[in-house]
């Protein structure tokens, strides 16, 4: 009862109660206070009871908050009897009422909010039948069922919804992003449709633009029904190669077998087929079932609380309790005729678990022996449209290995000479670098060398005086020619000007239609250079694919290799065995009696006969001496009794021979007398 009140006050000091209570407060609440405050919590789950209990009748206070418990499912504790106390109580605000209904509506109010907003909805009302004969009466009472009933399935979207994980802010979100897109394209389009008008038959373009659209839509589709029919097309030619597979394996089977071998099997196959259609389909069947009832059930329930989850597991552990008690009370009984049948049940469950496992295997290397030849025949049709031949068999095989090697070893040594010429313009480039990077150092040692000197560019200013001085002694002889030869040289010089000029002048409008040539020939040499550059790139990644692919080919090509290998000892193996099968058969049906004595099922049948005819022995033998057993163990018994009496006359007798002779012993008609 503590708990309960400390728990009571704690959840009534929280939000969005904030009583600040105490236990001694609480506790010490007079009987309206209490009333009042168990009506907080009711408004607090329907706001509809928000009332001032001083101003309303206790009868209708009482009726008020019965009929929400009641549509709430309280069921307060005790039987009939104690239900006219419980209203009594409610009545009154007696606290061994109040507690409990307090109690129980705090600890899982949201789960109660959600009740009482749906009772709002889905409390139906009773109409009397006699109202239910007007037709609008009836009209309205089955709009009224059919709006229930609509209400039902919204509110259970709506829970999948908020449970499914969905965001509204996300979705939101999500909406304006798709607006914002929205009107960007809007306005794109706009745009687009502005620079069309400009243009010439813009009507017709676009005509035609769309009736391209539509064809390219049509091509898609065409497209996507042409794989179909070849997804189609696979399907069916997969299907008739595994249907004629089957057909060549019951052929080959049927070729040497007899019928009452092929019986057999049929029979075999019939028992399987039948256990898995009898027995272990259906109980997978039910499996499933329950599971899936179970998930139904789990779906449809409403989301649980902390309070409901603590529920279950209180209940959880009084069942085990129970079943333990149940348990030892049954191996407190230990009754022998349940421990021997206990016994065979145990055997039974193992042999059917072993028939199950068993089941389990062979339907599983059906499977896999199915998917076995399925990839063979997916292999043989892929190496079909690969190069168009079938798959090399025998001979032609290995005619195809020996090539392959012999091109193989001469790719190494092609391989092994560009490695060694790529390795030579490695070193190549290398020197270069070296040698450039040698002159670079000499001309930094020279500069600093100059700087250190004090006369740092004297190597440039050298050759710049070098080439001055040249330059001012050309000039000197020139000034030392006359005045005369100087104005003629003029002369010429412009005469010889005037005229390049006017020689010049159609040449350099060409240089000028050239050198724009030139430079339009530039930029598209730039761009076929770029072009060129990502198509090498592009080239170059397909090549590494391509390798990868190769790579990947050979090391596949090397698997199927061994597998054939693998297969093909299987097969030889099969065949001696079938061989020494196939003996075994002619010389059991041989007439000769000599061959049919060497064929192993006479061997083991005479090995059997001989075995059985020892047994028989041994019966009897052991019959025969579990008849004699009590009359030989009779006799042995009188014989070790015989032992004991000859060994206490002999030791009477030793002892006679080792005393004096205190008497005289006389022996007459079987008797020894003793005379002293």
């Amino acid at each position: 009862m503590s708990d309960q009140i400390k728990f009571i006050v704690d959840s009534l000091n929280k939000e969005p109660f904030r009583k600040n209570y105490n236990l001694i407060t609480f506790d010490s609440l007079e009987p309206m206070q209490l009333l009042q405050v168990l009506n907080d919590v009711l408004a607090e789950i329907d706001p509809k009871q928000v009332v001032d209990i001083r101003e309303e009748m206790p009868e209708q206070t009482a009726k008020r908050m019965l009929n929400l418990l009641g549509i709430l499912k309280y069921k307060p504790p005790g039987n009939a009897t104690d239900m006219s106390t419980f209203r009594q109580g409610l009545v009154i605000g007696s606290k061994p009422v109040i507690y409990p209904v307090l109690h129980w509506l705090l600890q899982r109010t949201n789960e109660l909010k959600k009740r009482a907003y749906l009772a709002r909805f889905l409390i139906k009302l009773e109409v009397p039948n006699e109202f239910l004969q007007d037709e609008t009466v009836a009209d309205t009472n089955k709009q009224y069922e059919e709006l229930m009933e609509a209400f039902k399935a919204l509110h259970k979207e709506c829970q999948q919804l908020k449970t499914s994980g969905f965001s509204t802010a996300e979705i939101r979100r999500d909406i304006s992003a798709m607006e914002e897109e929205k009107d960007q394209l809007i306005k794109r389009v706009e745009r687009l449709k502005k620079r069309v008008e400009t243009v010439q038959n813009h009507q017709q373009m676009l005509k035609i633009a769309r009736q391209l659209r539509v064809e390219k839509e049509r091509e898609e589709l065409l497209t996507q029904q042409k794989q179909e029919q070849k997804n189609q097309l696979f399907h069916a030619v997969q299907r008739l190669q595994r249907i004629q597979n089957q057909l060549k394996s019951m052929r080959h089977a049927a070729a040497d077998a007899k019928p009452e071998s092929l019986m057999k099997r049929l029979e075999e196959e019939i028992k399987f087929n039948s256990y898995m259609v009898t027995e272990k389909f259906p109980k997978e069947l039910e499996n499933k079932k329950k599971e899936l009832h179970f998930l139904q059930k789990v779906v449809s329930e409403p989301a649980m609380g902390h309070s409901d989850l603590l529920e279950l597991e209180s209940k959880i552990n009084e069942i085990n309790t129970q079943i333990n008690q149940l348990i030892e009370k049954k191996m407190m009984r230990n009754e022998p005729i349940e421990g021997k049948l206990s016994l065979y049940r145990q055997q039974a469950s193992i042999i059917s678990r072993k028939k199950e496992a068993k089941a389990e295997e062979l339907q599983e290397a059906k499977e896999k022996l199915a998917s076995l030849e399925k990839e063979v025949s997916v292999k043989t049709n892929q190496t079909r449209e690969f190069d168009g031949t079938e798959v090399l068999k025998g001979d032609e095989f290995k005619r195809y290995v020996s090539k392959l090697r012999s091109k193989s070893t001469v790719f190494k040594k092609k391989h092994q000479i560009i490695a060694e010429f790529k390795a030579e313009f490695g070193i190549l480039q290398r020197t270069e670098e070296l040698l450039k990077q040698h002159h670079e150092n000499i001309q930094h040692q020279l500069q600093t060398t100059e700087e250190k000197r004090g006369i740092s560019g004297y190597s440039y200013t050298q050759e710049e005086l070098e080439r001055v001085s040249a330059l001012k002694s050309e000039v000197d002889e020139m000034k030392g020619r006359t005045l005369d030869d100087m104005s003629e040289m003029v002369k010429k010089l412009n005469s010889l000007v005037s005229e390049k000029k006017s020689a010049l002048a159609p040449v350099i409008k060409e240089l000028r239609q050239l050198r724009q040539k030139c430079q339009e020939l530039t930029q598209e040499c730039d761009e076929k250079k770029s072009q060129y550059d990502s198509c090498a790139a592009g080239l170059e990644s397909n090549r590494s694919k391509l390798e990868q692919e190769v790579r990947g080919l050979r090391e596949e090509c090397l698997q199927e290799e061994s597998k054939y290998h693998y297969t093909n000892c299987m097969t030889k193996n099969l065949q001696v065995q079938l061989r020494r099968a196939t003996d075994e058969m002619k010389a059991y049906v041989s007439s000769d009696q000599q061959e049919k004595r060497k064929a192993i099922r006479e061997q083991y049948t005479k090995n059997i006969a001989e075995q059985e005819n020892l047994g028989k022995k041994l019966r009897e033998k052991q019959k025969a001496v579990r008849e004699s057993h009590g009359p030989n163990m009779k006799q042995a018994k009188m014989w070790r009794d015989f032992e004991q009496l000859m060994e206490c006359k002999k030791q009477c007798f030793l002892k006679q021979q080792s005393q004096t002779s205190i008497g005289q012993v006389i022996q007459e008609g079987g008797e020894d007398r003793l005379i002293l």
